[in-house]
């Protein structure tokens, strides 16, 4: 355990083991972050342990936490939903949360008024109308509040503009006039009840009504009744065929894709009803050191907890599988009354939707990265030239190069380079090492080896095409013991280079030959530089020593079945996805998707619940 005040110590020995919700505070009570468990004393103990291997996040926020509370539940569906409540209500700054949501209009059917209107809004009341929204693209919604006028004449004045007479709305066929009494409340309910099928998506049943009323028409020679539901249908037929993108099938979904970059998670979902893609929502959120699917996990809570939402479609089509998946599904069949199927397309329809829908994404988060640098243009600059007057450097540094290693107990060591030029990553040179000559754990070893490896290409001029760029400044994740054993490396070179090392504990700087570290303040722009790029290079690390961990995992079950070659083995991938997954099924669904004789697939079945297996 790391060093615990005795407060924390109390409370953690009085954790129980239900389900529930736990509140991580500061010394002035402000809650930090809001999280949900399984079970609440082992996943909040996690935190404080010193072996978990926590993100840089989680490290940043355990430093700041004075004390937690926790709020049991009954189940998970209810810790779920109790944590997007207490998320929405507090804004922890170490969740992820939607931005600038409140910001996007909404259209308002006001179903509690006797006559209903449809306006546009900005602010969502619990006051008994309905809201669709938000729409990210306010062109799309007037378009569309456009052809609703068009099509439907509902009351457009809140209030009568005359007291004895119909306004010129009703004249040109704009209005029904209700407000003198011209249309009865079931006549004009009936013509919201078309309204609601448009805006929920409900096409076909509105076309069929208005092919219904057209055919009722002409036969009562109403020609020009007839004559306005042919062109309404005419209206809604075009409309749809403008949509080029269409669903394999005539159902009910949302397809949700995701893009990241370091900082930021771009959201695209695309809606789609009875086949047709109605409408599309765009989010941006603080990614801060998630993953891509824990990421998406959170913002697929958030989302469908908000009472805003017409209705959960009966499918979520999603880039890849979330953490708590089946919690998750519950939650949504819970809010929609009947169960909700999430899934992943590996081929087909679904699949090249996805791809269209993955495509908005990553523009999106171009244009957020653009709009992130040019708010940010002169915030680079400032902490650069902050740093090189703390580091007492002559010039301003434009290339800087961060390492750090990567292990779990001594097996797949690994380093990582990344690179920042001008304070923003330059990822095309990104390096990574696996750790050659270092046997078991020592990072000092491990730390010399792989700078060794990277300046011999300029010591040696053994660099031809010039990948290798020498940097300005080196940034070392790691105290004395870490920075010193890559000074060692860079003098048996004989290179000459800027660096210092970055020490986790107290964010101190050390430098070479100077005893005591330099600590810039808490606000300062230069040491938040500087813990970017360190915590990249542990992301990089980490990621590259995750990917050669699996590999072997996966080698090292397969490859030792008699009866899996290479082929196999890339057909059990491919068809079932991972050990993990193979794990989960019985012998003959083993056999069956994996194409595999029933003995081979026996053998399997033993090997992967065998305690070598599940190493």
């Amino acid at each position: 355990m790391v060093q615990l005040s005795d407060r924390i110590q109390e409370l953690l020995s009085h954790l129980p083991t239900n389900p529930g919700v736990y509140l991580m505070q500061d010394a002035a009570g402000a809650i930090l972050y809001v999280g949900k468990a399984v079970n609440l004393r082992s996943r909040v103990r996690s935190y404080f342990r010193e072996d978990k291997g926590h993100s840089p996040k989680v490290r940043a926020l355990v430093r700041v936490i004075d004390r937690f509370e926790t709020i049991s539940t009954t189940t998970e569906v209810e810790a779920l939903v109790l944590e997007n409540t207490l998320i929405k209500r507090h804004q922890p700054y170490f969740n992820i949360l939607l931005k600038d949501d409140k910001t996007y209009p909404w259209l308002k059917l006001t179903l509690n008024e006797p006559y209903p209107r449809l306006v546009v809004t900005r602010k969502r009341l619990n006051d008994g109308a309905r809201y669709f929204g938000p729409y990210p693209d306010a062109g799309a919604m007037y378009a569309t509040l456009r052809l609703i006028k068009q099509l439907f004449p509902l009351r457009q004045r809140p209030t009568p503009q005359f007291r004895d007479r119909p306004c010129l709305n009703y004249a040109i066929g704009r209005c029904l006039g209700p407000c003198q009494g011209m249309v009865s409340v079931d006549a004009y309910r009936a013509m919201v009840d078309k309204v609601l099928f448009f805006l929920e998506g409900r096409h076909k049943e509105l076309l069929r009504d208005l092919r219904a009323q057209m055919s009722e028409a002409s036969e009562a020679l109403d020609f020009e009744r007839a004559a306005k539901a042919r062109d309404a249908i005419a209206a809604i037929t075009s409309l749809l065929e403008e949509q080029k993108v269409e669903a394999s099938r005539e159902t009910d979904q949302d397809v949700v894709a995701i893009a990241c970059d370091e900082i930021s998670a771009s959201i695209q979902l695309f809606e789609v009803r009875e086949g047709k893609v109605i409408g599309r929502r765009a989010f941006i959120l603080e990614r801060a050191d998630s993953e891509p699917a824990e990421v998406l996990g959170a913002f697929l809570g958030q989302y469908y907890d908000a009472s805003a939402l017409a209705r959960v479609p009966k499918e979520v089509v999603l880039p890849e599988a979330v953490p708590e998946q089946e919690v998750l599904a519950a939650f949504l069949a819970e809010r929609r009354g009947s169960k909700v199927a999430l899934l992943v397309p590996q081929r087909g329809d679904k699949l090249k939707l996805m791809e269209l829908v993955a495509y908005n994404a990553q523009q999106a988060l171009e244009q957020e990265r653009l709009r992130r640098w040019a708010a940010l243009e002169k915030g680079p600059h400032k902490a650069l030239r902050e740093l090189a007057d703390a580091l007492g450097l002559a010039e301003v540094p434009h290339r800087i190069e961060g390492y750090d290693i990567a292990h779990v107990q001594g097996s797949d060591t690994v380093a990582s380079m990344v690179v920042f030029e001008g304070g923003v990553p330059a990822k095309a040179a990104y390096r990574r090492f696996k750790i050659k000559t270092v046997e078991g754990i020592d990072d000092f070893a491990s730390m010399h080896e792989v700078v060794k490896r990277r300046f011999r290409h300029v010591s040696e001029g053994a660099d031809p095409e010039g990948r290798w760029s020498m940097p300005d400044l080196v940034l070392i994740d790691g105290g004395k013991g870490q920075l010193g054993a890559a000074v060692a490396a860079l003098d048996r070179l004989g290179v000459e280079v800027p660096i210092f090392g970055l020490a986790k504990q107290f964010e101190e700087i050390y430098l070479p030959g100077r005893k005591d570290p330099i600590r810039l303040g808490e606000n300062s722009a230069a040491l938040h530089l500087i813990q970017r790029v360190r915590d990249e290079a542990h992301r990089f690390a980490n990621t590259f020593h995750g990917k050669l961990r699996a590999k072997r995992m996966t080698r090292s079950v397969l490859d030792e079945v008699p009866g899996i070659g290479e082929k196999r083995k890339v057909h059990l991938l491919k068809a079932i996805g991972s050990v993990d997954a193979m794990r989960a099924l019985s012998v003959d669904e083993l056999a069956s998707r994996g194409a595999l004789p029933h003995r081979v697939a026996e053998t399997l079945y033993s090997r992967l619940h065998s305690p070598a297996g599940n190493s």
